[in-house]
């Protein structure tokens, strides 16, 4: 059994350490994300990169920097390790000629969200969790509701009725109990913590627990690794609950402890529809957390979040990074999925094709040059967005 150098969990703002033997959420004097804190410098002396090489193709080669101590409590479809493509034309044309996309839609449930979710089931099974719950936009519900049924866990899971179709659809198949509610996420959210009272079900919410966290972060692993131990200059990254941005700094930082990268960390961009950007605004006013994002609208259903529980380590991330926060408007989504779908073969989700248009934005800006190494997260398939493409068919 590989060995794990999971030490402990920390809270993000006050460092309060819980222990991760027992079922935690997020710090009760804070109200803030906890943080799995690993002992980078004992694994220093047992890991390094020529280790991976004969590794299995999933998040999973990066065993001992993630939480689960017990290898029969891992619960995996095959998440991660996903392609990292050269878009060679599309970044000729817009003036960023490496220009890459790094295609989560393959992933088990057809989005990243396998990630994070795979780690908190195998975590929560390790603790002897029985029932989970989630608010969701679509994707998190879907990818819960798979591992759920993979480990025999309960899952109750609340979307809007807005919600795409394919992901209520597979909600059903996998069979959790779905609850359809009027609004947007934090309505969701509103009527399962209505629901939940007294905690009867575990509340998987973003960031509301730790584990979600670890699985996000193996994108960052996995940019480091396919990039032969270098990192790309900017970053760009849809951000609705923001775990991806928060999980790949992390990641970052802990190559960084381990000695397997050096030197500058990317640019991070945080990419929101007009609609619905309360990231932006918040960078746009310098301010270190987001405020609510009143009467919320985009067709990027991961996008409709008015507002992030770990909003202070998202803009932290920015912050740091020298990075920059970009709204793109519903139609320049709907143009770039047409866009790239024809010169590249990549069916984008909505939330990858506000990347794409946001890199666009950036090079007319001055923000980007030609030169640097530029990575967009295609974060869904957009396969599973029938409604948007329909209505670009029509």
């Amino acid at each position: 059994m590989a060995r794990s150098f999971f030490s402990h969990l920390e809270c993000s703002r006050c460092a309060r350490r819980f222990d991760p033997g027992t079922i935690q959420t997020f710090c009760p004097e804070c109200n803030q994300p906890l943080l799995a804190i690993y002992n980078l410098s004992e694994a220093r002396k047992h890991l390094n990169p020529r280790m991976l090489s004969d590794r299995e193709g999933s998040l999973w080669r990066y065993r001992e920097l993630l939480p689960v101590l017990d290898d029969a409590n891992i619960v995996s479809l095959g998440e991660g390790w996903t392609p990292l493509i050269h878009t060679r034309r599309l970044g000729e044309r817009i003036g960023t000629p490496r220009l890459y996309i790094k295609e989560e839609g393959v992933n088990p449930t057809g989005s990243f969200k396998a990630r994070g979710l795979c780690l908190a089931v195998s975590k929560g099974v390790e603790l002897g969790v029985r029932s989970m719950a989630i608010p969701s936009a679509g994707n998190a519900g879907g990818a819960l509701a798979a591992y759920a049924a993979k480990s025999g866990i309960e899952a109750h899971i609340f979307v809007p009725h807005e919600t795409p179709m394919v992901n209520k659809e597979e909600v059903a198949y996998f069979g959790a109990d779905l609850h359809l509610i009027e609004g947007l996420i934090s309505d969701a959210a509103k009527k399962m913590n209505e629901l939940n009272m007294g905690g009867k079900w575990f509340d998987v919410s973003t960031m509301k627990e730790p584990y979600r966290l670890e699985g996000k972060k193996t994108m960052g692993y996995e940019l480091a690794e396919q990039f032969s131990w270098t990192l790309p200059d900017v970053i760009l990254y849809p951000t609705g609950g923001g775990t991806g941005i928060i999980g790949m700094w992390k990641a970052f930082s802990e190559l960084e402890q381990l000695g397997w990268i050096r030197g500058k960390k990317p640019r991070m961009v945080s990419v929101q529809a007009s609609g619905c950007a309360p990231v932006v605004r918040a960078f746009t006013r310098k301010d270190k957390k987001s405020e609510f994002w009143d009467n919320a609208t985009t067709i990027a259903s991961g996008l409709r979040v008015p507002k992030a529980f770990g909003d202070v380590l998202i803009m932290q991330s920015i912050y740091q990074s020298g990075g920059t926060a970009v709204p793109v408007d519903d139609a320049d989504m709907i143009r770039t999925i047409r866009e790239v779908a024809a010169e590249e073969g990549l069916l984008l989700c909505p939330e990858g094709a506000a990347c794409v248009a946001a890199v666009q934005k950036l090079r007319k800006d001055n923000f980007l040059s030609p030169s640097e190494t530029v990575v967009v997260f295609n974060t869904a398939s957009g396969y599973k967005y029938r409604e948007v493409l329909s209505s670009l068919a029509s």
